[in-house]
């Protein structure tokens, strides 16, 4: 268990429930470069990639997919249908349905530990940066994977993670997708299809909404 608002957690941790801690919009920190707004859509130098810290990620994470299993990101999926012209607002609710289903509800990272909350157990590790991996994908774009690894073999945690958000420097994230596996890192960077995706915690239902809106 790690010390991040522990108390507060303890006393009122409902999926994006934390409504006292949500006042107003959330911050991204200072505005994105041009560069920063290219590398967020999949185009960037490769040499512009750098390394970066687990402390990019840190904080209290929650999962989207019940939000989706609840009907909640259903505006999200209409306007990308709308954006899209070809596929049904089902068929792409079916893609992120996909994309986002996991078990593991909520994150916790501090201190270079990663705490896995799947219901009423948690594993956790301490992760070692194991490098980044870049990635071109079908469509052309490209995608920067940071990678991380469990050296502790009596953990249930993965012990293979990567992260992916969109960003290509050092800068701390304000969502992502993980990917987890115990197979190896190459096998991870194989998968395109499940990419569990994490907004913070006290940010209410609406306002990951808004976000993902917005993105």
């Amino acid at each position: 268990m790690l010390s991040i608002k522990k108390s507060v957690i303890a006393l009122s941790m409902v999926a994006f429930g934390g409504q006292a801690l949500a006042h107003g919009h959330h911050s991204h920190g200072p505005a994105l470069s041009q560069m920063e707004q290219k590398a967020a859509v999949g185009e960037f130098d490769n040499k512009d990639v750098k390394d970066r810290q687990l402390t990019d990620w840190d904080g209290v994470w929650e999962s989207v997919y019940p939000l989706l299993e609840q009907g909640k990101l259903d505006p999200v999926f209409a306007k990308k249908a709308q954006k899209d012209g070809h596929k049904t607002v089902d068929e792409i609710k079916a893609y992120y349905r996909k994309g986002y289903a996991t078990d593991i509800n909520r994150l916790e990272i501090e201190d270079g530990v990663i705490a896995f909350y799947r219901g009423d157990s948690v594993a956790s590790c301490h992760y070692s940066y194991a490098g980044h991996k870049i990635l071109t994908y079908v469509s052309g774009k490209k995608g920067v994977r940071y990678l991380f690894e469990c050296r502790d073999t009596n953990t249930k945690a993965p012990k293979y993670v990567q992260f992916s958000d969109h960003i290509i420097a050092p800068r701390k994230s304000s969502h992502f997708h993980i990917f987890t596996g115990n197979i190896s890192q190459e096998a991870l960077l194989k998968e395109m299809d499940n990419w569990p995706t994490y907004y913070p915690w006290q940010l209410t239902q609406q306002q990951v909404v808004d976000e993902m809106l917005h993105h």
